[in-house]
């Protein structure tokens, strides 16, 4: 397994010191989600090669799945989002799905997500990315939003068939929607990119809530993966020194 931390972890610092701090802790990549936030790419391109590590993961410009009105919209998005990943080389994009339209039924706004993402997997196929579909939890953090279980979202990526459409399973988000996190995280590994990780209550780093990272992610490491494990939490401590208890108390038991 490939770990990442994601921008924010250090407030206020920029890209550069966040892959800087990637660098410095051993691990291997970056998650930065508004890419169109970035200024000059290229420039980024040359500090990613002289820093030795680059962004792995980022989100697409345009996010709504269930409204086909808007199925043009997003499916530009993600031309651009692929051709800013192209400069970066970024393997993986992160989509929401939007929110539940009032009046519309449900199968209808699946279905509508299924069509948009078929539409998509062709892009994505010849770009050699991956664009991952993330079920959030509507109780705590995304009230309305969409696609909430992994096992729907498993259906949903089943109908697209395409190996370039996947998820990223939000072990946080999927504790608070369903719990089974285990059995989900990696019964469902063919159909997962990659990992998020946070502890609940309060999304902080792992070790601060009721889960059990040790068995999560060493169930997760038993099926082979090799993709990223993204630490999309906030900090309870200084982040350098909650990143050393990390790697300390959970990644030595596991790697």
């Amino acid at each position: 397994m490939k770990f990442s931390l994601c921008i924010g972890a250090y407030p206020g610092k920029d890209v550069v010191y966040h892959l800087e701090k990637v660098k410095e802790h051993g691990f291997q990549g970056l998650e930065y989600y508004a890419w169109w936030e970035l200024g000059d790419l290229n420039k980024l391109a040359a500090e990613q090669e002289r820093i030795g590590v680059g962004l792995s993961a980022t989100c697409t410009k345009f996010i709504s799945l269930v409204d086909e009105s808007l199925r043009d919209d997003y499916v530009e998005g993600v031309r651009q989002t692929i051709e800013a990943c192209r400069i970066l080389g970024v393997r993986s994009i992160i989509s929401q799905t939007g929110n539940v339209l009032d009046g519309v039924p449900r199968d209808q706004q699946r279905q509508a997500m299924v069509e948009t993402l078929k539409r998509c997997a062709p892009l994505l196929e010849e770009a050699g990315m991956v664009l991952e579909v993330e079920p959030l939890n509507g109780l705590v953090d995304h009230a309305g939003h969409f696609l909430q279980r992994s096992d729907e979202s498993v259906d949903v990526i089943d109908q697209v068939g395409s190996p370039n459409v996947k998820l990223v399973f939000d072990v946080y988000h999927q504790q608070i929607t369903e719990g089974n996190v285990i059995r989900n995280a990696t019964g469902y590994i063919d159909r997962i990119n990659h990992y998020h990780i946070a502890d609940n209550p309060g999304r902080k780093q792992p070790g601060t809530g009721e889960m059990n990272y040790v068995n999560i992610l060493r169930a997760i490491k038993n099926t082979g993966f090799s993709g990223f494990v993204g630490l999309e939490c906030g900090f309870t401590v200084d982040t350098d020194v909650a990143i050393q208890q990390f790697k300390e108390d959970i990644l030595s038991q596991v790697l």
